[in-house]
């Protein structure tokens, strides 16, 4: 049995809230026949939480904009399986597209999030360096948050325990800018904004093919539930399709193949905590290869959970092993020695779109528009996994900037 799907749709089913508008697929003004096109300003392709951050930007300027999304319902991979945490900023290189969005779009989506209703926390997280051989990457750590203009805190044992009686470490961070947002919440605030203006969110559509050769860019789009094929043209095209980001840009002709990036599948279960946590805040190991470390986290619940760990897999498969609980008793241990035995339940799993692979350094995000490829009015994402969800909005309006030069 795969753990983490049903887990997971019970997790999300309780507080998501359908839009009924766009139950189907394409609003019936946009279907076509076989020999019609319809045409639009800009599609978006992928309504996760950065494809719809996109659609808000763009519609908000103006243009008619229709997100196109295989799935049934909004942000059902990447966007709904992770840890729902506003990152500070901490782990970026300075100059970096994933330093600069993460620390805009973090005091952006506190704003955002205080405007609009959407539930979340700023709750705070300790980093924590276990032991003494953890000390020198606990201090490049801070010195890079600092370059990235986010102020830590240095903790010493005593302080650290202060806060936290139940951790163990020589020597810690406090970052008082982390949060934790409901992220489908989120979405919707991003979707009912686009919407407002005038955009489209067409559920159960597939894109088929695409040429961007032309002037106008060609798509056909199926109905994943009855299999009806339509034609559509638009000015401008976005590539927000996250894990299929590659498959996307592989079915444009006309597009340069040798711009797109290797894509790198990392899976990375989550484990709930069974009880009461002994935590209040955030608490984060050292960063391994691919991740950063199975942290603990806590929902807006208070329920706490750890993960993501890093698998490097071949396909995407959500199945959760509960034998791989053991190596996450040896991890959280090494800053929780407390840890109960047999506390710790399969909960979910999601997966990270890397384009660097095992062993090598962690890859900035791409954002390729047509400087970088040549195509006017297309723009592809690439590598889009954390700090994705807190830089969306950044994103959003970084895109838009790319569409007017």
């Amino acid at each position: 049995m795969a753990f983490g799907v049903p887990i997971l749709a019970f997790r999300t089913a309780n507080r998501r809230l359908r839009s009924p508008s766009y139950a189907s697929a394409l609003p019936s003004r946009l279907r076509s026949t076989a020999s019609e096109t319809s045409n639009v300003d800009a599609i978006v392709v992928g309504a996760g939480v950065v494809g719809l951050a996109v659609a808000r930007s763009l519609a908000q300027e103006g243009r008619e904009v229709v997100v196109l999304e295989s799935a049934s319902d909004i942000g059902t991979s990447t966007s709904s399986r992770n840890s729902e945490v506003i990152h500070a900023g901490i782990y970026y290189p300075p100059g970096s597209l994933k330093a600069r969005l993460c620390v805009e779009g973090r005091n952006r989506i506190y704003e955002y999030c205080e405007a609009h209703g959407v539930p979340h926390k700023r709750i705070g997280k300790i980093l924590v360096a276990a032991d003494e051989n953890q000390l020198e990457d606990l201090r490049r750590y801070k010195d890079t948050a600092q370059k990235n203009g986010v102020e830590l805190e240095w903790l010493k044992e005593k302080e650290a325990k202060a806060r936290e009686p139940a951790l163990r470490c020589v020597a810690a961070l406090w970052s008082s800018m982390t949060g934790i947002v409901d992220s489908h919440q989120l979405m919707l605030g991003y979707q009912s904004d686009a919407e407002k203006n005038g955009a489209a969110v067409a559920l159960n559509s597939s894109l088929l093919s695409g040429d961007v050769s032309g002037t106008k860019k060609k798509l056909r789009v199926a109905d994943s539930k009855t299999g009806e094929v339509s034609s559509l043209t638009a000015d401008v095209i976005i590539n927000a399709a996250g894990l299929q980001a590659q498959e996307v840009a592989a079915t444009l002709a006309g597009f340069p193949q040798h711009k797109v990036p290797r894509r790198y599948l990392a899976r990375g279960c989550y484990f709930t905590l069974a009880g009461k946590s002994p935590f209040r805040h955030l608490i984060y190991p050292m960063p391994e290869n691919g991740g950063l470390g199975a942290h603990l986290t806590l929902d807006l619940a208070n329920q706490a959970k750890f993960g993501p760990d890093v698998e490097w897999v071949d396909s995407i498969d959500y199945t959760v092993d509960p034998k791989r609980a053991d190596r996450f008793y040896s991890m959280i241990r090494h800053y929780w020695p407390g840890l109960p035995d047999g506390s710790l339940q399969p909960s979910y799993s999601g997966i990270r779109p890397k384009i660097s692979g095992p062993g090598e350094k962690n890859a900035d995000f791409i954002i390729q528009g047509p400087a970088d490829h040549g195509i006017d009015g297309l723009v592809n994402l690439f590598g889009i996994e954390s700090p994705g969800l807190t830089a969306s909005l950044s994103i959003g309006d970084c895109v838009a900037d790319l569409l007017r030069q």
